[in-house]
């Protein structure tokens, strides 16, 4: 990256905090609204306007990209998305601009994408209060020495983030989850001596998680692969600056089987070993995409 790249990421990045910053102020009071209203149809009609907001912020968002990054967009599989459709969205990862990516190629085509996130992360700052006020669903998973210690709190992380889910009977919903479970680097693809070319391995056991948490809600498998230049950097700080000039995703809709909401991950070891191969085979074929696009 030179000077020029270094400078329009730090405008970017202001610009998108600006954006930020301004538009929380009308989420947050519609959200003190929502807290003093009573009745289930208040209550969706608030969620949908919040809704709108977040879109809104990700339009301005895709906007400034647009004005200041300047990438070149190669996308393909768009054709047949719904706005009225619930989807479960993951994709390869490589870097936080895979985010922004998503967002710039589903913003008002599907669902607002949603992401279970950690409990501690309601404590980020302005972020973490907005996140909550849309409904993203906090859990806190239990380890496996925290059950042995407490035998009670086996199946809580399934009960709590159902709960959690609840409201995303009311509409449609667009639930993400990066099969990964963290960014790619060459450094923990050869630790984990990945069977995978440009992947790591997926983590089934998540999946399975969100798909049992959401009850057989989620039918539709939105399967993205995100190509950035071979030889181009893989920071945000690179797309937002430029130095990412052409980007490309492909997205395959998929059907979910309607067997992966059913069983038990945990305790059934043939229901495991089959929602593994269902993810493996998904993964081999993302891979083979990767390298007829990158090689």
């Amino acid at each position: 990256m030179n000077i020029i790249h270094h400078i329009r990421a730090a405008l970017a990045l202001t610009l998108i905090a600006l954006n930020t910053f301004i538009l929380c102020v009308p989420l947050y009071l519609l959200t003190l609204v929502k807290l003093a209203m009573r009745g289930e149809q208040a209550q969706i009609r608030l969620s949908r306007a919040l809704v709108h907001i977040a879109e809104f912020w990700m339009s301005v968002n895709n906007a400034i990209i647009s004005l200041i990054s300047r990438p070149r967009w190669h996308i393909e599989g768009l054709e047949s998305l719904r706005y009225d459709e619930w989807y479960l969205a993951t994709s390869n990862h490589q870097s936080w601009a895979d985010i922004l990516i998503m967002q710039k190629v589903f913003n008002r085509k599907v669902p607002m994408l949603k992401f279970f996130l950690k409990q501690e992360l309601l404590k980020v700052p302005v972020l973490g209060h907005a996140w909550w006020a849309l409904d993203f669903p906090f859990m806190k998973r239990h380890t496996r020495e925290e059950i042995e210690r407490n035998p009670a709190l086996k199946g809580k992380d399934l009960e709590t983030t159902r709960k959690a889910c609840e409201k995303f009977a009311y509409f449609p919903t667009s639930v993400m989850n990066f099969f990964e479970g963290t960014r790619f680097t060459q450094a923990k693809h050869d630790q984990q001596q990945s069977p995978y070319k440009y992947l790591l391995k997926p983590k089934a056991g998540g999946t399975a998680f969100t798909l049992g948490a959401m009850g057989g809600k989620l039918q539709k498998l939105l399967d993205v692969t995100i190509i950035y230049p071979k030889d181009a950097p893989r920071s945000l700080n690179a797309f937002l600056g430029g130095a990412i000039r052409d980007v490309q995703v492909v997205v395959r809709e998929r059907d979910i089987p309607a067997w992966t909401a059913q069983g038990d991950y945990e305790n059934d070891p043939a229901f495991r070993a089959r929602f593994q191969q269902w993810i493996s085979e998904l993964w081999a074929e993302k891979d083979a995409l990767l390298q007829a696009r990158m090689d």
